[in-house]
């Protein structure tokens, strides 16, 4: 399976690198084809800026020569992992960035037709989605506030995939309180999820 990974972490210390070390290693060793994507360390410019969003619906194909290269890892690939931690109850600006300059019309989905109609996926050839992430918060606030980062993510975006996409949440909810067992044994949990994959 060909598998592109995008992580979004400013550390190459922190947790989040050892889970995607941790998820490269798995999906590795059940046979996939890797291609990862590090957006801070290739200092992907998130920032959808005036001339862009003039073309945006318009003229979105003169928009991809700029992120060619991820536009073609996302064409590539049958399954996509993000590794990002949960911050402000969504990804981080740079993957939210990612999301709007590489997910364009006629790349990611088709504008709807009209009112009280929704986007057309385009991405059929996604199979697999899996979100490896970390929070702050407690499990039940999320759920309480109805959790909009996992909404974002696995109803407002998986719908973009193929229609037989299986998708896999991986979340270390109150990650400020963590020890270093829980920190292990959720390493452990990515690691035979995506074994499995």
């Amino acid at each position: 399976m060909r598998t592109l990974v995008i992580f979004a972490h400013p550390s190459t210390e922190s947790y989040g690198a050892a889970l995607l070390d941790t998820a490269c290693r798995a999906l590795e060793a059940a046979g996939h084809d890797l291609r990862v994507i590090d957006l801070y360390r290739e200092d992907f410019d998130p920032v959808l800026r005036e001339p862009d969003w003039t073309l945006y619906k318009t003229a979105p194909q003169e928009l991809i020569p700029d992120v060619r290269a991820h536009v073609e890892a996302m064409e590539w690939a049958d399954s996509l992992v993000l590794v990002y931690p949960t911050w402000m109850y969504g990804p981080p600006a740079i993957l939210k960035g990612w999301l709007e300059r590489v997910w364009l019309p006629g790349v990611a989905f088709e504008v709807p037709s009209g009112m009280k109609k929704r986007a057309q996926g385009k991405l059929d050839n996604i199979r697999r989605f899996t979100v490896i992430t970390t929070s702050g918060s407690p499990w039940w606030w999320l759920r309480l506030i109805r959790d909009p980062g996992r909404s974002m993510m696995l109803r407002g975006f998986r719908v973009l995939f193929s229609r037989q996409c299986r998708v896999k949440w991986l979340q270390l909810h109150d990650m400020n309180h963590r020890t270093d067992h829980d920190r292990r044994a959720f390493l452990d949990r990515v690691q035979q999820t995506l074994a499995g994959a």
